[in-house]
């Protein structure tokens, strides 16, 4: 770290000189302004440019025959989450690469086609990511894997084989979610200037993020389920009531944690961490039953034992995420 002196200038202003290096890195010239900001914990960020002006950052993946098709759907999402604000995809594209193209465009939020020809596709970013409230997101997230298990549960019950199926597809609209929330701290990391504008500070985003991913995993699981209780269709009605009770507890530790996040309740997110030995019971329970069946039956019934425990995990992950940022922000108060 280099030091600088503070000196005093006239009666009440203190300065410090910039490094040369910085500056012309910035292409600050004498008279221009620069932003100054104080941190939570007390120190200060200069911002080169005040106004924000939107960086044209372009990504090219090169391809070609051989190149396999679910490679390029990786590197494309790579490419949004580090912030690309227009990809192009070049060389010898078969129909497979275009499928994934199209695949990602579909998925990623605001990402849309804008030119495709014999050799190249260009995908641009159409979406403002400061416009998507961070919290927003979360608590769509939590919606939408809430009514996952529900309907996951409700499959079971019903023998609707559709409606499992349904959830599975729903899984998409989460990752979805998380690669735009996981796009936002990326460029937060980058560029203090985001966070700022999005109204929260880089470790506040951090959390953003892990909770985005946490919520990501109970998506999987929530579709796991879906796609097991299609193996345990028809089972008796003391099985599923079991499987019901410890659904419901699960969601409702879910919807609690989330919210004692958003909201900075650490004493019902320390509530919602001790409920994981209920949890547990309950798992350990429908565990048992699975002694009742034979085959597919059985193992399909341990799975969702295991994925509902693993939910309430994640949740109680969430809740110690939220005490953790909580708690630090009433440190800094």
């Amino acid at each position: 770290m280099e030091r600088r002196k503070v000196q005093l200038t006239g009666k009440s202003s203190y300065i410090i000189t910039l490094p040369k290096e910085w500056v012309l890195a910035h292409g600050i010239k004498k008279n221009d302004a620069v932003g100054v900001e104080i941190t939570t914990d007390g120190n200060l960020i200069i911002i080169p440019k005040i106004e924000e002006r939107k960086v044209r950052k372009i990504k090219v993946i090169k391809v070609d025959s051989t190149t396999d098709p679910s490679l390029l759907f990786r590197l494309l999402v790579s490419a949004y989450i580090i912030g690309h604000s227009e990809i192009r995809v070049e060389g010898n594209l078969t129909t497979e690469h275009r499928k994934f193209v199209r695949k990602f465009a579909k998925m990623a939020i605001g990402e849309e086609i804008i030119e495709e020809e014999d050799k190249h596709i260009v995908i641009k970013d159409l979406l403002d990511p400061h416009e998507m409230p961070l919290d927003k997101s979360v608590k769509r997230m939590q919606v939408i894997t809430e009514n996952m298990i529900l309907d996951a549960i409700r499959s079971m019950k019903t023998g609707n084989r559709e409606l499992a199926k349904d959830v599975i597809q729903r899984d998409d609209e989460v990752d979805r979610l998380h690669w735009l929330i996981s796009r936002q701290y990326s460029m937060m990391i980058r560029n203090v200037g985001t966070a700022r504008i999005m109204g929260v500070t880089p470790w506040e985003g951090l959390n953003y993020f892990l909770i985005s991913r946490y919520l990501e995993r109970i998506g999987d699981h929530a579709a796991r389920i879906a796609k097991y209780s299609m193996e345990i269709m028809g089972v008796d009605d003391d099985f599923i009531e079991c499987v019901e009770k410890g659904a419901q507890v699960v969601i409702n530790t879910l919807k609690s944690s989330v919210n004692a996040f958003l909201r900075g309740n650490i004493e019902i997110a320390n509530d919602n961490i001790n409920a994981m030995a209920e949890i547990s019971k309950i798992c350990e329970k429908i565990y048992t039953s699975a002694l009742n069946y034979t085959g597919k039956m059985a193992m399909s019934i341990g799975y969702v034992a295991e994925s509902l425990r693993r939910i309430g995990e994640y949740s109680a992950d969430i809740c110690e995420r939220a005490i953790n940022m909580w708690a630090e922000k009433e440190t800094n108060r």
